[in-house]
């Protein structure tokens, strides 16, 4: 009896050559495409910049003296939070666009106040929609 219940228990688990095949074959459905959906996408160029990576410690005056090397700053802005700490990421706006080019060009990937700071043209945000509430569509 105890036989024919080890014999049962064997046969249940899986083989570890049977579980190698299933974790390593191909899947037959295709790849998905939630990739392409969260790819970046190309943003059009525009005179104001993104800048991410920030340290907390960083000013919107420190981004004007780093950024002004590469054109004329109309302005800087370290995004803070309702603490007055900042949130990490800030914009700068140039007065060209050639001049936000150059300061992509030289400051994506560098280092500012000890961290790495990712710099992209600036997304624009879309406007909201007027939506009426349902109880006023007819």
């Amino acid at each position: 009896m105890a036989l024919r219940a080890a014999a049962a228990i064997a046969a249940a688990q899986p083989s570890s050559r049977g579980l190698l095949r299933l974790l390593s074959s191909r899947s037959a459905y295709p790849p998905s495409t939630t990739a392409a959906v969260f790819a970046r996408q190309a943003v059009e160029p525009k005179s104001s910049v993104f800048v991410s990576g920030l340290n907390k410690r960083t000013t919107s005056e420190r981004l004007l003296q780093e950024f002004s090397k590469f054109g004329e700053v109309v302005r800087t802005r370290v995004m803070i939070d309702r603490t007055g700490c900042s949130k990490g990421y800030g914009f700068v706006q140039y007065a060209t666009i050639e001049e936000a080019a150059k300061g992509i060009e030289n400051m994506n990937g560098k280092f500012l106040d000890g961290w790495v700071i990712f710099v992209e043209y600036a997304k624009s945000i879309p406007e909201p929609r007027q939506q009426c509430p349902r109880h006023l569509r007819q």
